[in-house]
C-alpha cells in the first residue's frame, strides 16, 4: 500500500472555491482504480494551507491516477489558486504500530 501526502497553500481569498473544486471531483478520485481512501485535512491556524492523504493499493494504482485525465483536469483546475509550490511525499508503512509487528515494505 502507497501513500501519498500532498501539502497544497491556496490563495487565502480562493479557499472556498478551492473546497468546491474539491469537493466536486472527490468521488470520483475515490472510485478511481486502487485508490483506497481520500482525504482532505486544513491547517487549524493556517486555513490556506491543505494537505490530501490519499492510499493506494499500489505504487502503480497512484501513477495511473497521476497519468489520468482525471488527474489531469483536477490539476489545471486547482493550479491556478496556489501561491507556492505544492509539495508531495509517496509512502509506504515500515511499522504498523497499530498490531506491533514490523512490515519490511520498502519507502519509495
Amino acid at each position: 500500500m502507497i501513500t501519498r501526502i500532498v501539502k497544497l497553500e491556496i490563495d487565502p481569498g480562493r479557499v472556498q472555491l478551492f473546497m468546491e473544486l474539491f469537493e466536486d471531483v472527490c468521488s470520483s478520485i475515490r472510485s478511481f482504480p486502487g485508490c483506497l481512501g481520500l482525504e482532505l485535512l486544513q491547517d487549524s491556524s493556517n486555513p490556506g494551507v491543505f494537505f490530501t492523504i490519499s492510499r493506494w493499493e499500489a505504487a502503480a494504482n497512484l501513477e495511473d491516477y497521476r497519468n489520468s485525465n482525471l488527474f489531469n483536469s483536477t490539476w489545471a483546475s486547482v493550479k491556478p489558486l496556489f501561491v507556492a509550490k505544492p509539495l508531495a511525499w509517496s509512502l509506504s508503512v515500515e511499522k504498523d504500530l497499530t498490531s506491533g509487528g514490523l512490515n519490511t515494505t520498502t519507502v519509495s
